[in-house]
């Protein structure tokens, strides 16, 4: 807000007063700057109090304010009087015909227990799927080369075309495939056993082109051959390294944070293509797409932890384990360890602390060396009447099957439902209980009165006596038995409701009461 506004807006709106009258008083800043005059702003009633008068509300709003009000304290009282309690009354076997009261609580007792054991489950569950928890599986990878306008191949000069480009260059291409193979495969018998599927006599079976390679599913694997690895790179020989020689790949990043992998990360086999009439032996690179990264450790490392890989919540908690069993932490200090030979090689000092141990392990990780595959193309006429592939079986980490289930069973939307439905039942039976409860209160009244209702009576209004005495505060728990009197029933100036412990207790009750403007 500017200065300089005179107190008020003048009668026009559409002429605004900015210079303020010369016989303004001065007004002390807010906010601690030079004084400023004027009033503190435009559109200020000179009778609210206050920098910011509320809107008087119609009467509709009123109403609707006081009824939701109404309706809130309602709802607030009923939920203070819902009745919690599901166990049944003592004695009630003998009011009962049958075993019904004995059949109850054995319910109770098993529903206590199945509680028990589903909470226990379920957190079971939740731990298991935070926890990153992989599982080795094996991936096959087949590698094949074939061989193009070779010499043994029979295609020279064509003298009727003229045309020499395309015979000129003998070249080969070499593929790359994989395949995640399922638990219930064989890694050394799978050739044997697709022979064997071949030679049966099935009218369905559909025919093949051949036996080498991975086998045909209708189903698409989850897992592809691009997922587990990074980068993949190939070396070849010395002599033959050039530009035209070098094969690399690298997966590229997610765009745009979306969930699903771009298709030249999305594959299951890769093929290059290369100049050479010549038998190659070359090394295919394959590095590691690990999450989270697993790291391969120095050998001080490796003596305290017994891993070689390992990611780096495994290494510190394999740390950890080692302090303890060896007994190394501070007596007073838990947080601080006591170093012993494998742990002074390691970390060179005489004491740590465990809140620590990630930046003391962080010089002992390496990059997992890639997954090297060495591999002969082969350009000879006498490898290329059979060809066979070359097969290397790698060990890859993949999330346990069951993460995805228990994710499902913990986000399924009907478990909200149920809670609700189970919480409806349980109100439903704790308002049958508190019924039964009042049953229970009528028959021993009833009985009691039935073998002796004289003294029954009599004993009653003792009772009631000594009640009302404890809530006026004129006698304690155990003092007036004598109920002659009925002074409670008596009115006036001198009765009872004109005492003051009597006028607290209403007015205190009154004020938990809604105003009967609420009411209203």
């Amino acid at each position: 807000m500017q200065p300089g506004y005179p107190r008020s807006y003048p009668q026009q709106q559409q002429q605004m007063v900015v210079a303020p009258p010369p016989q303004q008083q001065q007004q002390r800043p807010p906010h601690g700057g030079t004084p400023r005059r004027g009033g503190i702003g435009p559109m200020m009633n000179h009778q609210t109090h206050g920098p910011h008068p509320s809107v008087p509300l119609t009467q509709a709003q009123q109403a609707q304010q006081q009824q939701q009000q109404a309706i809130q304290f309602e709802m607030a009282k009923r939920r203070s009087r819902k009745p919690t309690d599901k166990n049944l009354p003592d004695g009630v076997d003998d009011c009962t015909i049958g075993d019904v009261a004995s059949r109850y609580r054995e319910l109770r007792d098993f529903e206590r227990r199945l509680d028990a054991t589903m909470t226990r489950k379920r957190l079971d569950i939740v731990d298991a799927v935070t926890r990153s928890v992989k599982r080795w599986k094996t991936l096959r990878i087949w590698i094949t080369n074939t061989a193009e306008d070779q010499i043994w191949q029979g295609n020279g000069i064509n003298v009727d075309t003229f045309d020499f480009s395309s015979n000129l260059e003998p070249t080969y291409r070499v593929k790359i495939e994989a395949r995640l193979l399922d638990d219930n495969d064989s890694l050394d018998d799978d050739e044997d056993a697709e022979d064997t599927k071949i030679g049966t006599d099935d009218s369905d079976r559909m025919d093949e082109d051949g036996t080498n390679g991975p086998k045909s599913s209708t189903k698409a694997p989850r897992y592809r051959f691009s997922h587990f690895f990074k980068a993949l790179y190939v070396d070849f020989p010395a002599n033959r390294r050039g530009a035209e020689q070098s094969v690399e790949w690298k997966k590229p990043e997610r765009v745009g944070g979306s969930p699903n992998l771009p298709a030249a990360a999305d594959f299951d086999e890769l093929t290059f293509k290369r100049n050479g009439d010549e038998n190659l032996n070359i090394t295919i690179n394959l590095v590691r797409h690990e999450e989270p990264e697993r790291y391969a450790l120095s050998p001080e490392l490796e003596d305290i932890v017994d891993m070689r890989e390992a990611t780096r919540q495994e290494i510190v908690m394999g740390v950890w384990e080692y302090i303890k069993m060896m007994g190394l932490q501070e007596d007073e200090e838990k947080r601080h360890f006591r170093c012993d030979e494998l742990l002074r090689s390691a970390f060179g000092i005489e004491t740590g602390a465990i809140p620590k141990l990630t930046d003391y392990i962080s010089a002992h990780l390496r990059p997992l060396p890639p997954v090297q595959l060495p591999y002969t193309i082969r350009l000879d006429e006498q490898f290329h009447k059979d060809p066979q592939p070359t097969i290397y079986d790698v060990r890859v980490a993949v999330d346990d099957p069951l993460r995805e289930k228990m994710s499902e069973f913990l986000n399924n939307a009907g478990y909200v439902s149920m809670l609700k439905e189970v919480s409806s039942l349980d109100e439903q039976l704790a308002i049958i209980i508190q019924a039964v409860h009042v049953s229970k209160a009528k028959h021993d009244f009833l009985k009691a009165l039935s073998e002796d209702p004289a003294n029954r009576i009599r004993n009653w209004l003792s009772s009631q006596k000594r009640d009302l005495d404890v809530i006026l505060g004129e006698a304690m728990r155990g003092g007036g038995e004598d109920a002659s009197g009925d002074e409670w029933r008596k009115g006036g100036k001198d009765s009872v409701w004109g005492t003051v412990n009597a006028r607290e207790s209403v007015n205190a009750l009154l004020s938990k009461m809604p105003s009967q403007s609420q009411q209203r």
